[in-house]
């Protein structure tokens, strides 16, 4: 079930919409606020799914109080309502879900809470299959050094390069090399987490340490207790932004 938060002043407004959410939709209402800093303080410490914000509202105003959930690692939906068109524009460089005029439109605002039901469910259709994608990727992969071979967990994997035929894979216990192309490397490894940065390095997430602007645009990435660096190509750079969330 879809968890919200409402931050609504105008103790009609709040009761309207409440009504609205609560007679057409599963969406559970968990929390409700007048002012935009203890609504912030909730948040920091409870998830929500949705955050209906007024924009004025006293303390933080609801633009003030949406910059600061993006940038939050997991974002909840937001969706603004408010009296004043003018904040539209705003309101979508926050990459709002949706933004409700007041007085409320009874249809309006069922169609808005249509559109989150369904957004939800593909995101959770798109989860599980990840999930399953998941359980089909082995938690090793045979790597060589020496002429021994090295059954390692992805887990200690850091990056990798592509050097000719190979690929040298860099862990804290030294540089092994696994048989095969950079490609082939990715398509073993768990996708949400390793990233092929360029098409000579993959790189996996977690153990990104530092981001350095670059060149052209780019960036150069230093690694957790490696000394390594790993680039991001110009081509690269839009995806990597978004998992990063830069």
């Amino acid at each position: 079930m879809l968890k919200a938060l409402i931050v609504e002043d105008e103790y009609l407004a709040k009761e309207e919409l409440t009504y609205l959410i609560e007679t057409y939709s599963n969406i559970k209402i968990v929390a409700a606020f007048e002012d935009g800093l203890d609504a912030f303080k909730y948040l920091q410490s409870n998830k929500v799914d949705i955050a209906f914000l007024d924009i004025q509202i006293p303390s933080i105003d609801g633009m003030l109080l949406a910059r600061n959930i993006h940038q939050f690692a997991q974002k909840p939906h937001i969706v603004f309502t408010t009296a004043y068109k003018e904040f539209a524009v705003d309101a979508f460089e926050l990459e709002a879900f949706d933004y409700i005029l007041k007085p409320l439109n009874e249809q309006r605002v069922i169609g808005l809470l249509n559109k989150l039901e369904a957004a939800h469910q593909s995101q959770t259709s798109v989860g599980q299959e990840t999930t399953r994608q998941e359980t089909t990727r082995p938690k090793t992969v045979n790597l060589t050094k020496n002429n021994r071979i090295r059954i390692t967990p992805v887990d200690e994997i850091y990056y990798a390069e592509a050097c000719e035929k190979v690929t040298n894979v860099y862990t804290t216990d030294g540089v092994f090399i696994a048989p095969y192309s950079i490609s082939e490397l990715m398509e073993r490894l768990p996708e949400e987490r390793f990233f092929r940065s360029h098409r000579s390095y993959c790189v996996q997430l977690e153990k990104i340490k530092e981001i350095i602007p670059w060149m052209n645009s780019t960036y150069m990435l230093k690694m957790c207790d490696l000394d390594g660096e790993v680039p991001v190509s110009r081509s690269n750079i839009k995806r990597f932004r978004e998992l990063m969330q830069l």
